[in-house]
């Protein structure tokens, strides 16, 4: 690994530590603005008189008073300590339970699928402004953040893929991208089965509505992985033909929080709207995406230094060695999303607060089973 790489790591690092810490300070202040009507702190409101069956603005937590533990939080800054306990102790049962680990590998299994059409679109349009030499070269700069498996992986794609010619890279990048969609579109349902069963749901959209609603989130996954293909790659190469001075070095430095960012946004909307059930408000969904990206980056960045200095797969599996270092890192890249989902499934399980959108409902009548009923109290 480079000094520069190893430069990279380390403000990548800080950056992300500095990201979540702000992160976490604004849903704090956030705690001032009024929550479902009211401000926190405050007596809960005492519902009217109405007739028997409507829904009415008390969300019929106030059964709940006195219970402690963030059973009446309006936001996940109000769950106290032993609540957090509860949460965390769910959420290792949950693991098991719900089989994260094996869904996880099946997961793996439709990524690498869409892997390699990615790739050939990627590097189709890549090639419509660049040199595939360029490209090679520029992809060191993701060592330390990618394991080195991926970097040999999807570099010996890029080579091959771009050596073909220019004059066969626009049909190759219509093709190989209708084919990633085809492909990813597998990946990305079997994402939200993962989902719907993190938080205890049956898949109840039609055929139509599934499949649309995973288009466009496979669409949106691949242009998220040319934008930080294009971040770390195309950069470099544009800032070699636009001196910027000293601005260089902050663009080239402000590329790795602003791909944190885009990351936790990105997770908070696979979290909201991949499995079946009513959405959950934004600041239910805050960390679990925050800790999600983070960890990932992290993850990513510690799968890296390991399969660097202490791994063996090319002693174990020989010309496969790079695929399964690849393989596994994708697979712990599942993991973690679905224990950021974990996070907030159980966040939301442990308030008797609607966390649903829309109009505050009584339990049992919320849409999403996590926000209809309450997580038991561990021993």
């Amino acid at each position: 690994m480079t000094a520069r790489s190893r430069t990279d790591g380390l403000v990548v690092a800080g950056a992300l530590a500095t990201i979540t810490l702000a992160a976490l300070l604004q849903l704090r202040i956030d705690r001032s603005a009024p929550v479902n009507g009211r401000v926190p702190g405050a007596s809960p409101p005492v519902p009217s008189p109405v007739p028997a069956g409507v829904p009415v603005a008390d969300d019929g937590a106030s059964a709940f008073a006195g219970a402690g533990r963030g059973r009446l939080a309006t936001a996940p800054d109000e769950i106290t300590p032993s609540g957090w306990r509860d949460i965390a102790l769910r959420i290792y049962a949950n693991i098991s339970e719900h089989r994260v680990l094996a869904i996880g590998a099946g997961v793996t299994f439709y990524s690498i699928l869409a892997l390699f059409p990615a790739v050939a679109a990627f590097v189709s349009l890549f090639g419509l402004f660049a040199q595939p030499s360029e490209v090679i070269a520029e992809m060191d700069q993701w060592r330390g953040i990618l394991p080195d498996g991926a970097i040999e992986v999807v570099g010996g794609q890029v080579q091959r893929i771009a050596s073909s010619g220019d004059a066969s890279l626009g049909l190759a990048f219509f093709f190989s991208l209708a084919l990633a969609i085809w492909s990813a579109n597998a990946g990305m349902k079997a994402l939200f089965d993962a989902l719907n069963i993190v938080y205890a749901e049956r898949e109840k959209r039609s055929f139509l509505v599934l499949n649309a609603v995973s288009l466009v989130f496979t669409v949106g996954a691949i242009v998220i992985m040319l934008a930080a293909m294009g971040a770390v790659v195309v950069l470099p190469i544009v800032l070699a033909y636009v001196p910027m001075g000293g601005g260089e070095l902050l663009v080239r430095l402000g590329r790795w929080p602003a791909m944190f960012v885009v990351l936790a946004f990105a997770l908070a909307l696979l979290y909201r709207y991949g499995p079946s059930r009513a959405n959950a408000r934004w600041r239910w969904l805050s960390v679990g995406s925050i800790a999600a990206a983070f960890f990932w980056m992290a993850a990513s960045m510690g799968f890296s230094w390991y399969a660097t200095n202490f791994a063996s797969y090319n002693e174990t599996y020989g010309s496969l060695g790079a695929i399964i270092g690849f393989m596994v890192w994708i697979w712990i890249s599942t993991v973690v999303i679905l224990i950021g989902a974990e996070l907030n499934a159980e966040t939301e399980h442990q308030t008797a607060r609607d966390t649903t959108t829309g109009t505050p409902m009584p339990l049992g009548l919320r849409g999403a089973t996590m926000a209809d009923t309450l997580g038991p109290t561990p021993p």
